[in-house]
């Protein structure tokens, strides 16, 4: 069936090729990504702003070396030059996320934050509906509720009935500043967003300039707080900047619930805190989803195009 909606702007053309390649790289930055647990259990800095500072310190040198040693200095001057307003929204959003991160463990419970989280792919599919209408299709929206339905169970047993407003709130500003982050991306796919995430480190660790007590912190800490700068955050939004720009928005946050599956996976494994059976069930039915929904997107690529069809494929 053709495509009869209008949409503000076109969806970008990419082959399936380009498309299996951006799910990939959406896949493995939520699995750098879902260390982020596991690491901050071996920090023992109390001062929040602190590891905000040296996360966000490491995640941007790593990001510039990076880009350095892919574009050289002058290209990396010209890719935060010709990022523009999109790529500034992306910074901001993901400066602002990973600051709300680690601020609300300190108020709420990080289930009350997973399950925020799990939000995100039915608000970055109703964003990219309403503002660019996207389609989305009803196996998409099947996986979604599916994806929200096992993230609730695996959370549920932790949830007490003690409300934060602050801590609450937090949460719901990353699964909000992650889904503009992602559509933004998705929208603007000739930009490259690397850019904008060093840009987003940078802020962060502007802001925590202001507001951490002390900067000193021990040997082992700092080691730990490299991880958590450049392999956890760095690497992932490297992960994410690249690959999401390449498939619609609604699966590049479906394939970042993957964090607060594989999450408690690598504390069981490294701390020893075995999941809940409600984590186990919840797990199960959210990696199912994803599964057979990225089963289905390779079907559907992978099908020649019926005669008369035109337009870019809706994702299913």
């Amino acid at each position: 069936m053709t495509n009869t909606a209008s949409p503000i702007v076109a969806s970008p053309a990419v082959s399936p090729r380009e498309e299996r390649v951006g799910m990939l790289l959406v896949f493995l930055s939520a699995l750098m990504w879902s260390f982020g647990g596991t690491i901050a259990r071996f920090i023992t800095v109390g001062d929040s702003w602190t590891v905000i500072f040296w996360r966000s310190v490491w995640a941007a040198a790593f990001l510039v070396c990076f880009m350095v040693w892919r574009d050289g200095w002058r290209g990396t001057l010209k890719l935060f030059h010709d990022m523009g307003l999109p790529g500034l929204a992306v910074g901001i959003c993901f400066a602002t996320a990973s600051t709300a991160f680690v601020v609300a463990l300190a108020y709420t419970t990080v289930a009350n934050i997973l399950l925020m989280q799990a939000g995100v792919p039915l608000l970055a599919a109703l964003f990219a509906w309403a503002l660019f209408r996207e389609r989305v299709g009803v196996a998409t929206w099947v996986a979604i509720a599916a994806v929200i339905t096992g993230v609730a169970i695996m959370v549920s047993e932790s949830l007490d009935g003690a409300v934060s407003p602050i801590g609450d709130g937090l949460a719901l500003l990353i699964a909000v500043m992650f889904s503009v982050a992602t559509v933004i991306t998705r929208r603007f796919s000739g930009v490259r967003m690397t850019p904008a995430t060093c840009l987003g480190t940078m802020l962060a660790a502007g802001f925590a300039v202001s507001q951490a007590s002390t900067f000193t912190v021990s040997v082992s800490d700092m080691g730990f707080l490299f991880a958590f700068g450049v392999v956890n955050l760095g690497l992932g939004l490297a992960f994410f900047a690249t690959g999401a720009r390449l498939i619609p928005a609604a699966i590049a946050a479906l394939l970042g619930t993957f964090e607060p599956i594989l999450g408690p996976i690598w504390v069981w494994l490294i701390h020893s805190e075995v999941p809940s059976g409600r984590t186990i069930i919840g797990g199960a039915v959210v990696v199912t989803a994803l599964l057979v929904h990225i089963g289905l997107e390779f079907k559907r690529q992978a099908r020649p195009e019926r005669a008369g069809v035109t337009g870019v494929p809706s994702p299913n």
